[in-house]
């Protein structure tokens, strides 16, 4: 079995090399990284007799396939730490019939954290390059977080997007080019790096002394919300319906038939760092959607105007589904979700007799779903001189499908 030695080089600085990794390399006689790394480190290799300046999964698998397991020793270099956003986790599973060693090295996050004198293992650690993490949650909620930028995410990008969310005062700590003669790290709060220009791939460090951080609690008072004449599910109901639809934080959601927005707002906020969907058809409720959306600075909802049945069809696969209006495609929807995610958790409020029969119906012949039907009836009370009325509201049904254990 051919062995490949997956060796973190640190920060880049051959000085920073452990001494094991050091060992790897000159052990190795066929080094594989890109060029960067193969320039710095190439002199360790003594008996390197071929040297292959790629990062390419495939490309790496089809070099180990080439080799001679009775005489090469492969070594792949990867920037950083090998458990630490690393290449690592992607070289590991495309070599079959490979002994995988790796030796651990010096990771961003460790090497800015000692430049700044500073702990980290109280941060919250997130990367914004090349993947669709949630900084500005990270950062309302927490007091330090630790980015890796990159791509579309440079330094700038990133704090404009604080900027945006009101947090445009919070302490940020950029680092360029780490260990190399460049480095070169500079402090400012968000405002102020915004208008800077910073290499795409950078790190950042991020102090907010007044954190808030995420309760797992719903049912936002009404009146926080901007309203109009669009419909907008209530308080109690829309806590109970949240509490049956059971969101993780890392979801895809969708809120079909979205309204005011109240619903994808909670949604958003029980999902931090995922991802939710408002599709609504109503211009005036699309309007009202985007400005609930500011005023309680979400950066994890997507709005979606326009017929939600077809649009649906290209949005991402979803872990949970609320409909609070289908405008007569339900049974439809249905097929669509179930298509992308058979698993897919489902909440449908309804306020009509006829709606609450076509779900059962729907149920009905698709008896791999187990349905919950729950009639909430709500009052509350109205001041009249010096007493108290009770006015009922609207009695809904809020009815839950969750697919049934195999």
């Amino acid at each position: 079995m051919l062995k490949v030695n997956i060796i973190g080089i640190g920060p880049g600085n051959p000085e920073l090399l452990t001494g094991a990794a050091r060992q790897a390399i000159i052990d190795s006689n066929i080094l594989i990284g890109d060029k960067r790394m193969l320039n710095i480190y190439g002199e360790f290799a003594e008996n390197a007799k071929m040297v292959y300046p790629t990062i390419r999964a495939a490309e790496i698998a089809e070099i180990a396939a080439k080799a001679d397991p009775a005489k090469d020793v492969l070594a792949v270099l990867v920037s950083g730490d090998v458990g630490f956003f690393s290449l690592a986790k992607t070289i590991s599973g495309k070599l079959p019939n490979c002994q995988c060693v790796r030796y651990a090295g010096i990771s961003s996050l460790v090497y800015f954290a000692s430049k700044l004198e500073m702990s980290w293992d109280d941060a919250k650690i997130v990367s914004m390059h090349g993947r669709e993490q949630k900084l500005v949650a990270a950062v309302q909620q927490n007091s330090k977080v630790f980015s890796l930028t990159g791509g579309d995410n440079s330094p700038q990008v990133l704090c404009g997007q604080l900027c945006d969310h009101g947090l445009g005062g919070v302490q940020v700590y950029v680092g360029e080019n780490l260990s190399y003669p460049e480095e070169k790290i500079t402090c400012g709060t968000a405002e102020e790096i915004a208008k800077g220009q910073f290499p795409s791939l950078s790190v950042m460090m991020i102090i907010n002394e007044q954190p808030c951080p995420a309760v797992n609690v719903h049912g936002i008072p009404d009146d926080a919300f901007l309203r109009s004449k669009v419909p907008m599910t209530k308080q109690e109901v829309r806590s109970i319906s949240m509490s049956k639809l059971q969101p993780k934080p890392a979801d895809v959601i969708y809120d079909i038939g979205a309204g005011t927005g109240s619903c994808s707002i909670e949604l958003a906020l029980l999902a931090p760092y995922g991802k939710v969907f408002a599709f609504e058809r109503n211009p005036v409720a699309v309007e009202l959607l985007g400005k609930n959306k500011e005023l309680f600075g979400i950066d994890n909802l997507t709005i979606v105007a326009g017929e939600a049945l077809a649009n649906i069809q290209s949005a991402p696969t979803p872990d949970c589904v609320f409909i609070g209006g289908s405008g007569g495609d339900l049974c439809q929807m249905l097929d669509v979700v179930y298509a992308k995610n058979s698993s897919c958790w489902v909440v449908i409020n309804a306020i009509t007799v006829e709606t609450l029969a076509e779900v059962a119906g729907y149920y009905k012949e698709h008896q791999e779903y187990a349905l919950e039907i729950v009639n909430v009836s709500i009052a509350r009370n109205k001041t009249l001189g010096s007493y108290n009325l009770m006015m009922a509201q609207n009695p809904v049904y809020v009815m839950t499908a969750v697919k049934r254990d195999d």
